[in-house]
């Protein structure tokens, strides 16, 4: 299994959290322990604190004009809170059957638990979280609101992988809900054509908001490391077919790795963040990836 960068990694391990059984406590311990395990303050900057100065323009709010610095100066400065950078945060889980599999933990769980630690992190940070679960169509919609970290983790609790899905069309529904600029967060194995899943998701990057996708696929599903003769089952369909995995291991892989290459130089043309994860990833991997984006952002809003 990979390391993890972060002190107190075991509290990391997927498998390890999935036996707590409760979302809000996982999200709580890993994220407290994430920000107790970061000395660089910058990743936590969206609060009501204050950031910065900057020269007064036309049009700001004089209400936000630092007196005592004019006393000083002559000059007029606006304060800058971290509160300024504060967004929509919402996630869009995919829920359908293929997201069940798993050999040491189900990738739906693996995604439930890390949409849990990014919600909470994220309403750590003062953002409006919310919650879009789909399979072949949108399931659960709870909106971005400040108030609405209880009922993200209630709906992810709750959600299993019972029918088979669409990927590209839910998406293509979903652009109209985000007029506002936001941060996006899509969780999928991606099953899904590369040019297809950048079509749909492009609506909602020329709406203005920051998408992330984080790609979790099973170690079996990257390695194809099986090697004994079986029927194996389509976890969409139902289907089932006689495999040697030996004679198509090689093919298999080559397959894979095309599709995620393909995945991540389509994302950067977007441009969209883009990070494979395999489900015996510890969890810090994708939310110091998720705090990144975040401080780049924060740089360039």
């Amino acid at each position: 299994m990979a390391t993890s960068s972060m002190p107190g990694a075991k509290f990391v391990d997927p498998v390890v959290l999935s036996r707590i059984g409760n979302l809000e406590l996982i999200a709580k311990t890993v994220v407290d322990g994430l920000i107790n395990g970061t000395h660089r303050s910058p990743f936590f900057g969206a609060s009501v604190d204050f950031a910065e100065h900057r020269g007064y323009v036309a049009g700001d709010d004089i209400r936000r004009v630092d007196w005592r610095v004019y006393a000083r100066t002559d000059k007029y400065y606006i304060k800058e809170f971290e509160a300024d950078s504060n967004a929509n945060f919402s996630v869009l889980l995919d829920v359908s059957k293929s997201m069940g599999f798993g050999t040491r933990i189900s990738k739906l769980d693996y995604a439930k638990t890390l949409a849990a630690c990014l919600s909470y992190l994220a309403n750590a940070q003062r953002d409006r979280v919310g919650l879009i679960t789909f399979d072949s169509e949108v399931i659960d919609h709870v909106p971005a609101s400040a108030k609405h970290l209880d009922v993200v983790l209630h709906t992810l609790d709750r959600a299993k992988p019972a029918r088979p899905g669409e990927l590209v069309g839910p998406l293509r529904k979903l652009a109209e809900h985000f007029g506002r600029r936001g941060i996006i967060v899509v969780i999928s194995d991606f099953y899904a054509e590369p040019e297809e899943i950048f079509h749909a998701v492009g609506p909602i990057v020329h709406r203005g908001n920051d998408v992330v996708l984080f790609h979790v696929m099973d170690p079996q599903e990257i390695d194809f490391s099986f090697t004994e003769a079986s029927s194996f089952e389509d976890m969409e369909s139902g289907d089932q077919m006689p495999i040697v995995p030996t004679k198509l291991a090689a093919d298999y892989k080559r397959l894979v790795e095309a599709h995620i290459e393909t995945l991540s130089k389509k994302a950067a043309q977007q441009p969209v963040d883009y990070m494979l994860l395999n489900t015996d990833m510890p969890l810090d991997f994708a939310l110091f990836r998720f705090l990144s984006m975040r401080q780049r952002l924060a740089r360039t809003r």
